[in-house]
């Protein structure tokens, strides 16, 4: 059983011939503006920006939000690098911030006491796509003049006392990578409120001059620097049918996720993930909290033996060298050691979530 695997078909297909006959396969053109006008609408945002990846859409929304060289950028410590790597690719300097013990998402307490003199403004991450305190982050950004950008990466179809993700922050990034849970195989957005911050990243990611499709000047002058992020309207067309099917995949992936965690609610040897009662989960993984004595890499080599894909959860990240000498942060660390993914998808059948749940009992087991 794979650990991810993508909900495509014929609709897709249909949806890139379509684009095939149009002629115009390149990026940021109409049907990534069609893709674009749907996701603000499905966010709750006005603006959207379609992206190569989450990563190129996390720098630019660091870039438009000013943060660079001498600037401190508070990130939550718990997620894949890409988060950092972005503050890095400005000039400015990532500040982990630890978790929480029960979403794994940032702890509000530990972002206060991250702030220093140089703090210009705070990521947080949607961890497995739960979004943390919203709240409490938006209060303590607004108290130090600070800006806000969550981490939406794992979060399509997720909510925070009934407000969509991507709408949380000042400026959101989603992904669209193959395990995500829509997908055009990669790809990115950037959402806000903000129309100006949209537009300037709308320019930064097509080299600096305004996208071929629909712009006005008829010899576009080269005033910045800007980078080639576009995604190209092949893509944008298959995740304009992904969002169709997003509430379907997400019905599949809630059903799957109560299954596992009614089967393993009662194991001593591990945790299940908390699902906290005023925000739907999107569960782009399923992660399961091993007891300290549990030796990981044993399970995972067992549950590989067993024909069950499944891997770490993600990175405490002020333990990777790229990011030098950090605090220590014990919640994050010790999380990163423990966590288990186990299958997560909205292909998963009845007859492979047995499979999964007998041979992660079986694994715990032994």
């Amino acid at each position: 059983m794979p650990l991810g695997r993508p909900t495509v078909g014929e609709l897709e297909l249909a949806a890139v011939a379509e684009v095939f006959a149009s002629g115009w396969l390149a990026g940021a053109g109409p049907a990534c503006r069609r893709f674009e006008e749907r996701l603000a609408k499905f966010t709750g945002t006005a603006h959207a920006l379609a992206t190569s990846n989450c990563g190129s859409a996390l720098f630019l929304g660091l870039r438009v939000l000013g943060a660079g060289p001498g600037d401190e950028v508070i990130v939550a410590d718990y997620t894949f690098p890409a988060t950092g790597h972005a503050v890095l690719q400005t000039g400015a300097t990532p500040v982990f911030a630890d978790i929480t013990p029960d979403s794994f998402c940032a702890d509000p307490a530990a972002i206060e006491a991250a702030i220093s003199p140089r703090t210009v403004g705070i990521v947080v991450v949607d961890l497995a796509g739960q979004p943390g305190d919203y709240d409490d982050y938006r209060a303590i950004a607004d108290r130090h003049g600070l800006w806000l950008v969550e981490d939406a990466a794992c979060a399509a179809g997720a909510t925070y006392r009934t407000r969509p993700a991507g709408s949380l922050a000042d400026l959101a990034a989603f992904s669209f990578h193959g395990r995500k849970g829509i997908t055009a195989g990669e790809g990115g957005a950037l959402v806000s409120d903000h129309v100006a911050l949209i537009e300037r990243a709308r320019k930064l990611h097509s080299y600096g001059i305004a996208p071929a499709f629909g712009r006005a000047e008829d010899v576009p002058v080269f005033d910045e620097l800007g980078y080639n992020f576009r995604l190209s309207d092949v893509q944008a067309a298959i995740l304009d049918v992904q969002l169709d099917r997003l509430p379907g995949l997400l019905a599949t992936r809630r059903s799957v996720a109560k299954r596992y965690t009614e089967a393993f609610a009662e194991l001593d040897a591990a945790q299940v993930p908390a699902t906290l009662p005023d925000r739907e989960h999107p569960w782009q993984s399923y992660l399961l909290l091993l007891a300290p004595r549990v030796d990981r890499g044993r399970v995972l080599r067992e549950l590989r033996a067993r024909g069950v894909q499944c891997t770490f959860g993600t990175y405490a990240s002020h333990l990777q060298p790229v990011y030098g000498r950090q605090r220590p942060l014990p919640v994050s660390a010790d999380v990163f050691r423990r966590h288990l993914a186990i299958p997560m998808h909205a292909e998963l059948t009845d007859e492979q979530v047995d499979r999964v749940i007998d041979a992660v009992r079986g694994a715990l087991r032994d």
